[in-house]
This record gives C-alpha cells, sequence and structure tokens, in this order.
C-alpha cells in the first residue's frame, strides 16, 4: 500500500477511458434507469450473492408491489418474504424492512444523501452505501464489492490478498482520490468491468478492457496469478432427511425459530441425518404424523456461505382428514393454492418443489 498513497491508485488517464467506455458498453439494467435512492438501495441488496440476471424480474415484480419505502416499511413480513421467495438470504429482506422503517421515523420517509448518514442503517455496509451515495447523489466516495476488489488488485499488480477485511479498507481510502466527479458512473463502471471484462473465472478479457494500457497485470501477463484469495475454510456437511407430507389438497410447513440459519421462515419438515424408510417413519410418528404411504424421491443438495445441507428426503401421504397439528408445534397444515400464494419457502427446499402436489 506504501507505493499507492504517494500516486493516485488509478491515474486520471485509466479512470477517463473507463468511463468512456462504460458509455458505450455499459448493459440496459433496470436500475441503471433512475437515479430514484430507494430503487437503487433495493437493487443493490438484491444483487449482493445473486446473479443479474436472476435479479431483474424480483426486482420489477417487487418495485411493482413495494414502490415506495412507505410500501415497504408497511407491508405484512409474509408478503415481503413472499416478493423476496427464491432470492435467498432472506435477513436481506428483513434488514431493508428494518432500515425502511428507521427512515420514515427519523428521515420523514426520504434515504439520507449522505455516505455517513446511509451506512448507519440497518444492513446497509460500506459498499451499499458508496453505491447509493454515489449513483443517486453523486457523492465522490468508492464503492468496492469483490469485482472492484479484483479490478483493483490487477490494475495495480498487487498481490495483497483480497479476501482480508484490511485489505478493502486500505484500497477503499486509497481509491477515494480517484473518484470523479462523475461519481455514480465511475462506481457502475468499476462493477461493469469486473463483471464482464475482468472476469473472476476463466482468463480476463485484456483485449477488451479500457484500461488495459495501464494495468500492471496486463502488461505483465499476471492476470492468472492476481488476484490472491486466501482459500476459504470448508464448508461443513450436514445430513439431513426432508419430509414433503401432504393429504392431497394439504401440505405440511414447518415454522423454523425466530433466530439462526432461515430464520422464522417456513421449511419441508426435517430431521437431522439420513434416516432409513422405518427411521423416517418412526420420526414422524415421534412429531405426530401418522404416514399411509412413504416413498423416497431424489436428493439433493443446497449450498450455503459456510454448510452443505445433504439432504435425503421422503414424499409422504397422510389421512385427508388428518388434524392432529397442534400450532405450538410449529407444524401448519397449509392448503396448496394458499401455500404457493403466501407463503416464502426457502430456496434450500426448491428441488422438492416438484413433489407438493400429490
Amino acid at each position: 500500500m506504501k507505493a499507492m498513497t504517494e500516486k493516485k491508485m488509478l491515474s486520471d488517464e485509466a479512470v477517463e477511458a473507463l468511463l468512456a467506455w462504460y458509455r458505450v458498453h455499459r448493459r440496459d439494467l433496470p436500475w441503471r434507469k433512475t437515479k430514484d435512492p430507494y430503487r437503487i438501495w433495493v437493487s443493490e441488496i438484491m444483487l449482493q450473492q445473486t446473479r443479474v440476471e436472476a435479479v431483474k424480474p424480483y426486482y420489477e415484480r417487487f418495485m411493482r408491489e413495494l414502490p415506495t419505502v412507505q410500501a415497504l416499511a408497511e407491508v405484512s413480513e409474509e408478503k415481503l418474504l413472499k416478493l423476496w421467495e427464491g432470492l435467498g438470504y432472506y435477513s436481506r429482506a428483513r434488514n431493508l424492512q428494518r432500515a425502511a422503517q428507521t427512515v420514515m421515523r427519523d428521515h420523514n420517509g426520504k434515504l439520507p444523501n449522505a455516505y455517513s448518514e446511509l451506512r448507519k442503517l440497518t444492513g446497509i455496509g460500506d459498499y451499499t452505501a458508496g453505491a447509493i451515495a454515489s449513483i443517486a447523489f453523486g457523492e465522490r466516495v468508492p464503492a468496492i464489492d469483490g469485482n472492484v476488489l479484483r479490478v483493483l488488485a490487477r490494475v495495480t499488480g498487487s498481490y495483497e490478498d483480497i479476501a482480508l477485511p484490511q485489505t478493502k479498507k486500505n484500497w477503499q481510502e486509497a481509491l477515494k482520490s480517484c473518484v470523479p466527479k462523475e461519481a455514480g458512473d465511475f462506481t457502475q463502471a468499476m462493477i461493469e468491468l469486473g463483471a464482464t471484462v475482468c472476469v473472476p473465472n476463466g482468463e480476463a478479457r485484456c483485449g477488451k478492457c479500457p484500461m488495459a494500457a495501464h494495468c500492471v497485470s496486463c502488461m505483465k501477463h499476471l492476470t492468472d496469478e492476481i488476484p490472491v484469495r486466501s482459500a476459504k475454510k470448508p464448508r461443513r456437511i450436514i445430513p439431513k432427511t426432508v419430509f414433503v407430507i401432504a393429504d392431497g389438497n394439504r401440505t405440511v410447513l414447518h415454522k423454523r425459530p425466530p433466530t439462526g440459519l432461515l430464520a422464522g421462515l417456513y421449511e419441508l419438515p426435517n430431521a437431522e441425518g439420513h434416516l432409513d424408510e422405518a427411521e423416517a417413519t418412526a420420526y414422524l410418528r415421534s412429531i405426530g404424523f401418522d404416514p399411509l404411504q412413504i416413498t423416497p424421491i431424489d436428493p439433493a443438495k443446497h449450498i450455503f456461505t459456510h454448510l452443505e445441507w445433504h439432504m435425503n428426503a421422503y414424499r409422504v401421504r397422510i389421512a385427508p382428514d388428518f388434524d392432529g397439528v397442534d400450532e405450538s408445534s410449529g407444524y401448519l397444515l397449509i392448503d396448496n393454492d394458499e401455500l404457493r400464494e403466501n407463503y416464502a419457502v426457502p430456496s434450500a427446499f426448491s428441488a422438492f418443489s416438484k413433489y407438493l402436489l400429490f
């Protein structure tokens, strides 16, 4: 970092070339057609850990249903989570609503127009605050995500570990002096370059890069070595047995605890470990169900950030007149139409959605 503090991290020429490239090559994305800080905020939260193409339909639907901060602040949690269903990381949606409620209470329904104030809102970290402040309000602050870290490492030829929080902190400080008056375009151009040209997987497309003439890694053929990222800890593998329990018109859901993984969401009933048919039947009876038929179905796997669920599964038929579920147990027997309309089932169970109707 010493060398970076002695001169600009990115030269003025590199920034000018980047902005000129962005004006021509920018993708046509719905959240780029507005300066509305609310819409930019929602898009940035949705784009965390999620591909652009996957986000588009969610963003459009979310904006139709909740077009303002007030609408988000006042919507029921059930509807909010249903709108978010399939995006995963549901804490993002809950944090959005908490922040919206703060904005309504403390900021007269308008998002703060400064990075320092945005940073105080629930769920808004350094990157998101920088993105909103620069794109919506033109504040000359950087927004550094994984794409930007990769671009900066390659352009500067740095072997610093981009997985370390200190690296990100140092580079954010160093990049401040490089942000031009077109702050929003600069933020989006850096992200665009990392997403479409200076890519993470496969060879960097240096022949299409507007900053190639200013890039140490390109000139020294180091793009296969840089960036340096320390290996993540291996994910913990958790075996589970999942049950699709239904009587033909109704399906059983279970509400997860209010804290922890997938907090407060409705899931398909499941048990720890891989249970054989006899063990599965005994487990179902222990939680109040009497299966008329139990049939193995295709297993599935779901990857979270730090762990993996390896799921065996059974399709379970219960009697149509079954009414033995106690609300205090957390199990609910839900009409299938109502389930589809109102209940958000985490994407961890999406592999079993085809079995929800008998």
